[in-house]
């Protein structure tokens, strides 16, 4: 039998078509590949065997019987446990959720179009508590762990699935990104995140950062997040947000991407207000060097922002805020004591800071906007330097206590809502870099399109010769 840790979604589903693997093996050796090495990286939080074997097998009788449900059915897939799913307690990295505060009957969204497309469920995967912050560590899991090196940072907060999917744990994963916490990991594991346009993968309970909030794929390959993609996207009642479910496939646009003639690529290696490190804007130059090579059309742009932080700021403390005060006083004593001490720095916002916050967020998009009516992707760095020490919210020496000073590349398109990927873009220091492709809204299989065809040009985390 192949080594099934490292195929992808869509090589795994090839593999069930044939009768080469069944569900039930692959799952029997993810769940020992985890029990084997997650210890030392600490990606999840919760593994139930009786349950994904169960799923594996109801998969295993269907492909027995030529009738599989969809692309994804018998294919493992991790959820970031801040996601709804029945029959597991969803925690959110706290100590103030315990298993039987409720029945946990409901599934969210993404976890509910992938039990009918017959996925099999593997477990959940950390985060820092309620998603908070870029890096994953929280009271009630602890560190989770890069594991390219374990004593560096997976990044957060969908830092379980990163880690899950760079340490072979699983081809697919599903995470949130209210501020980079899907592509923040993954640049800084070496796999791929993608954040599709506002409201395409439905959210529901609603987050409490919803004006910046959105549930995406993340994979080893752009055509496995492409798959993912189409299977969670989809309208659904429960989100006021959700758009229309989409009539383009993802796994359509992706397929044989190559020739990217005709695309106009904007360039920004820092958006006038961020840092890198050398090798971080040598692997990003080289990036662009590559879409160049690939037809695309290639110009330095200059966006004429200023860092929006604070606005930023704004929104996302006043939706932390709002979490932390539903659990009376007593929270203070229990809770990530730097989530604490950033709400208190945070906590005197005015319903007219909140406004002037609001209408940065629209003027950025309308910026936007008018720049992808020249220009059909934005390329810039996913992050300005590699994954940091495990455990701290900041790198060493920060001069900011914020999670944001070091991310200034991921949380703008949060605030505008447009879709963005990020794909590996080399290593530096033995550590992974990612390159960052950001859409027009609604164009999210032009970026997923242009993310294709680099991975094919450069070859992604499968054919870089490098495995943690």
């Amino acid at each position: 039998m192949p080594d099934a840790r490292w195929l992808s979604a869509t090589e795994l589903a090839s593999e069930y078509r044939s009768g080469e693997l069944s569900p039930e093996a692959v799952a029997t050796e993810l769940l020992d590949t985890i029990g084997a090495v997650d210890r030392g990286i600490n990606a999840f939080c919760l593994v139930d065997p009786d349950a994904t074997m169960a799923d594996a097998r109801a998969s295993a009788a269907r492909h027995a019987a030529g009738k599989p449900i969809g692309p994804l059915d018998g294919v493992p897939v991790s959820i970031k446990d801040l996601l709804l799913t029945k029959g597991w307690p969803t925690l959110r990295g706290s100590l103030m959720i315990e298993p039987g505060d409720m029945d946990w009957d409901v599934d969210a969204p993404a976890v509910a179009r992938l039990r009918e497309g017959g996925a099999v469920l593997l477990g959940k995967v950390t985060t820092p508590e309620f998603g908070w912050k870029g890096v994953t560590d929280s009271p009630r899991t602890g560190v989770t762990r890069n594991p390219w090196d374990t004593s560096r940072t997976s990044g957060g907060s969908s830092g379980g699935g990163a880690a899950a999917l760079a340490a072979g744990l699983g081809p697919l994963s599903v995470g949130t990104d209210g501020g980079g916490s899907i592509r923040i990991p993954a640049a800084f594991c070496g796999v791929v995140g993608f954040k599709a346009t506002l409201g395409r993968v439905p959210m529901y309970p609603p987050s409490p950062f919803a004006p910046v909030a959105h549930v995406g794929p993340m994979a080893r390959t752009v055509a496995d997040c492409a798959l993912l993609l189409d299977t969670i996207s989809g309208y659904d009642p429960r989100d006021w947000s959700a758009l229309a479910t989409p009539t383009g496939r993802a796994v359509d646009a992706v397929a044989e991407a190559s020739d990217l003639s005709g695309v106009r690529v904007g360039y920004s290696a820092d958006l006038a207000f961020g840092t890198n490190d050398a090798g971080v804007h040598a692997n990003t130059e080289r990036a662009v060097a590559v879409l160049e090579g690939l037809g695309a059309a290639v110009e330095k742009v200059d966006l004429g922002w200023d860092d929006p932080v604070w606005a930023y700021h704004v929104l996302w403390y006043a939706g932390a805020a709002a979490v932390l005060s539903a659990f009376g006083p007593e929270a203070a004593e229990r809770v990530d004591p730097d989530l604490l001490a950033a709400i208190e720095r945070h906590h005197d916002i005015s319903a007219a800071e909140y406004l002037d916050a609001v209408a940065l967020r629209m003027e950025l998009g309308t910026t936007m906007g008018r720049l992808h009516e020249d220009v059909d992707i934005l390329v810039t760095p996913s992050m300005p330097a590699v994954a940091f020490e495990a455990g701290a919210t900041v790198p060493p020496g920060s001069a900011s206590p914020e999670w944001t000073s070091w991310t200034p590349y991921t949380y703008p398109f949060n605030l505008t809502g447009q879709p963005a990927v990020t794909v590996p873009s080399g290593f530096d220091n033995g550590l992974p870099t990612g390159v960052q492709f950001v859409g027009a809204r609604h164009r999210d299989l032009v970026v997923l399109r242009a993310a294709a065809a680099y991975e094919r040009a450069v070859g992604g985390f499968a054919t870089m010769g490098r495995r943690p």
